[in-house]
């Protein structure tokens, strides 16, 4: 079984909490967040709690990890992380305004390797604690975003068709997305998907939303750009909505979540064990 955590929010949606919360509901269940990021500036205990140990990743996986039954390490579950730092005023190399990306971290067969924005380098961005946590003196610098992409086809890429084979392999394998993306990876027949905001849950056919997602990528209006949670679910209508009530501090451990979203956790588990292939007329 497959089942796919999206959000139709950027930041604070709920999919990590709920996600756990679901790792803790099913047996044997392994989590996987196969891209993240977080912000030396606003997540830095994060980053720093990662740094201390020369590694990067994120609060997100470590919840995840928790959560599920694996002994796999975080850099497995989430092969790609990356850390931010913003700078106002500032367009970063890869177009990306008010904040440039500092470090990617992405994992091989042989283990983490790091890749260096080294305009942000230059410039002097990279902060003297995270140049001095991680084993940075032979890694991969990139200045332009034509190198960046020779890299990414090189070592990114097969990254992630790693993680979607250990995904694959895997059942029952929860996937959390990141920000608004609709698919974190393609090639895994989803068979459902929760698509969590502030307040509620919309569950959806895993193969409607993969049909919705398909058709969404193939239009002229997006390109090339990754596809947002909302284009995709426009086109389609949800099996079942939920209300999400908030939870506490000390509700938000996985098992009590379990607990709290007991009747959504179940409805998201019919939704997968009835699914039937989309028509192609949908």
């Amino acid at each position: 079984m497959k089942l796919l955590v999206a959000g139709d929010a950027r930041v604070d949606a709920g999919k990590t909490t709920f996600a756990a919360g679901l790792l803790a509901a099913l047996d044997g269940a392994v989590g996987f967040k196969p891209r993240a990021g977080n912000d030396y500036w606003y997540d830095h205990d994060d980053a720093a709690a990662a740094l201390s140990g020369g590694r990067l990743y994120g609060k997100d996986v470590a919840t995840l990890a928790a959560a599920g039954d694996t002994d796999r390490p975080e850099e497995q579950l989430n092969p790609v992380h990356r850390l931010w730092r913003p700078t106002p005023g500032r367009t970063g190399m890869l177009g990306e305004a008010g904040r440039t990306f500092l470090v990617d971290r992405v994992t091989t067969p042989e283990g983490p390797s790091f890749v260096i924005n080294g305009v942000a380098e230059d410039v002097g961005l990279l902060p003297d604690h995270v140049a001095d946590a991680l084993p940075l003196e032979s890694v991969t610098r990139v200045e332009s975003v034509a190198a960046f992409n020779d890299v990414m086809a090189e070592r990114y890429l097969p990254a992630f068709e790693r993680v979607t084979d250990r995904i694959a392999d895997t059942s029952p394998a929860v996937v959390e997305s990141y920000a608004d993306i609709a698919l974190p990876v393609e090639e895994i027949d989803f068979d459902a998907v929760a698509v969590v905001a502030p307040t509620r849950v919309r569950l959806y056919a895993g193969s409607r939303y993969l049909k919705a997602y398909e058709v969404a990528s193939g239009s002229n209006r997006e390109g090339q750009l990754e596809e947002r949670v909302n284009r995709v679910i426009e086109m389609i209508e949800p099996v079942s909505t939920h209300t999400l009530q908030p939870l506490g501090d000390d509700e938000r451990d996985p098992p009590s979540v379990a607990d709290a979203y007991a009747d959504v956790y179940d409805a998201l588990l019919d939704v997968a064990l009835s699914e039937e292939p989309a028509d192609d007329d949908w």
